[in-house]
């Protein structure tokens, strides 16, 4: 036997004495939902009519689909939502692989397996098909740390020994570049945020290959499901995610030679397993007020984790004021062209408000990032700036347009015979009034702006919304950093509501002339 199938087996044996122990628990009260009547997930073929989570983009997707036509198959953005969803009963278990799977047994003793493994699969790495060269550089260093037994000291630590800190590395001169390499914080073994940084095998093993050939690391932590996108239009160099090679996948992209192997297990709530269980009839761990402190401590101060928010809170806070600032400008811009009576500037107008506002903000964001600069080395932060501040200039421009259309036309010949041009007179008599009138609606579509850019992490940005992700990838609690993360949405969105409320009242005339009365 290898030493790369004796770790794998010993993770697999972890996961199965896990959840022989946890089936060993105590059977729940008899008023839960899940009846005798109802059979007990005990193989794999209780899977058939129940509800199943998979992590969209991984080969469980197809797998349930294809082996449970009369399940409903569910599809989450990771695998840490497939777990919080098997942990609140909303759906009836899930699928993963073996080390992962032991990693979240072993803290979260609620979740058990359930027969057999149903897969094996070869884990490698992914290149883009033009670039064969870098890929065959990976096989040749892969092949080196297996005979120089650094493989098998990687595979021990992090799999058998479960070690959760980066070893000393070799550094890298960075004298060959820049290799940017995909990767998706799924948690331990392979790839997880500790103190702020990413440790894992993937990690160590991407680390490793960038000493080895010379070039600087650079880490694109984002969603699963869009690690192929990014590598086949250029924004990344490799993946190293714990992804499987499959047939399916290499129509895309090429997979070096396989760097593990893992078994594919199924797990649900313990409360499955019994009759009469239930997820609702669990007991609560001691008192509101301890719950709550050790929720802060785990989420807040354990590992750091308070850097990931502070960071993610301002990343969230650039990205909405840049984008608000460039899409009232280019919002102007489309809006003295809307207005315009040559065709040549009012129909493009037109066509850019129609389309901006018909497409998805998402689909408009993974647009810009992947397609429009899939050739030019943008940074992500950069792109979503320009894709929120370009939905926002099309409303923008509507605002201003309905603005200008409310002021009498009285008041632009007024201004011209006073002596003024049309530009000041628009400066000086219709701006005001334009501005005073669109404001309230102005606020709204701005907070709303601050509340999308929520889906940043698409394209491998931390924002506030990825820091809380990575924090419940870490933790598992499903309430406690949903909360926190709402909150703070909350405080940006109301103190950046107090500012605009100010610059409401500075610009209402009736406000000004009452201040003036009391001075």
């Amino acid at each position: 036997m290898t030493l790369q199938n004796a770790a794998r087996r010993a993770a697999a044996l972890l996961v199965l004495a896990l959840g022989v122990a946890g089936c060993g628990g105590g059977a729940s009260s008899p008023s839960g939902t899940q009846t005798d009547a109802r059979p007990r997930l005990v193989t794999l073929d209780d899977l058939k009519d129940k509800r199943i989570g998979v992590q969209i983009g991984s080969v469980y997707d197809l797998y349930a689909t294809t082996n449970f036509p009369d399940a409903t198959i569910l599809q989450y953005p990771s695998f840490m939502e497939v777990t919080l969803a098997v942990s609140a009963g909303k759906i009836d278990a899930g699928l993963s692989d073996s080390d992962t799977l032991a990693e979240i047994i072993r803290t979260n003793p609620d979740l058990v397996v359930f027969g057999e493994p149903f897969m094996q699969s070869p884990v490698a790495a992914g290149f883009r098909k033009s670039d064969r060269a870098l890929r065959d550089e990976f096989n040749a260093f892969l092949r080196e740390i297996r005979a120089n037994g650094v493989w098998q000291d990687m595979s021990d630590r992090w799999m058998v020994q479960l070690q959760r800190a980066m070893p000393p590395l070799p550094p890298s001169t960075g004298e060959n570049g820049t290799l940017v390499v995909g990767t998706s914080s799924g948690g331990f073994p392979f790839g997880a945020v500790r103190d702020n940084e990413l440790v894992g095998f993937d990690i160590e093993l991407a680390l490793r290959f960038g000493a080895a050939t010379g070039r600087a690391v650079r880490f694109a932590d984002q969603e699963f499901s869009g690690l192929i996108a990014a590598i086949v239009s250029g924004k990344i160099d490799v993946i190293i995610a714990t992804m499987f090679d499959t047939e399916e996948r290499r129509k895309q992209i090429d997979f070096s030679e396989a760097y593990y192997t893992q078994d594919s297990l199924a797990y649900t709530h313990r409360a499955n397993t019994v009759p009469g269980g239930s997820v609702a009839d669990a007991e609560a761990r001691g008192s509101f007020i301890e719950r709550v402190t050790e929720s802060f401590r785990n989420n807040i101060l354990l590992e750091r984790r308070y850097l990931l928010i502070w960071n993610g809170l301002k990343v969230t806070a650039i990205i909405s004021v840049l984008a608000t600032l460039f899409g009232t400008l280019l919002g102007a811009l489309v809006c003295y062209m809307r207005m315009s009576p040559l065709a040549v500037l009012n129909v493009p107008a037109r066509i850019y408000i129609s389309v901006l506002r018909g497409v998805p903000v998402l689909v408009l964001l993974l647009l810009m990032f992947y397609v429009v600069f899939a050739s030019v080395n943008i940074d992500p932060v950069i792109a979503a700036v320009l894709a929120f501040g370009m939905n926002f200039a099309a409303y923008v421009s509507e605002m201003f347009r309905t603005g200008i259309h409310s002021i009498d036309r009285g008041q632009w010949e007024a201004g011209v015979a006073m002596g003024f041009t049309r530009a000041q007179t628009f400066v000086h008599i219709i701006l005001p009034q334009m501005v005073q009138r669109i404001l309230p609606v102005y606020k709204g579509e701005f907070i709303s702006l601050v509340k999308m850019t929520s889906i940043v992490g698409y394209i491998a940005v931390q924002d506030l919304t990825k820091a809380g992700d990575i924090i419940r990838s870490r933790t598992f609690d499903p309430f406690f950093p949903l909360i926190m993360i709402a909150v703070l949405y909350f405080l940006i969105a109301w103190l950046l509501m107090q500012g605009l409320d100010h610059l409401e009242r500075v610009t209402d005339p009736k406000y000004r002339r009452r201040k003036a009365v009391a001075r």
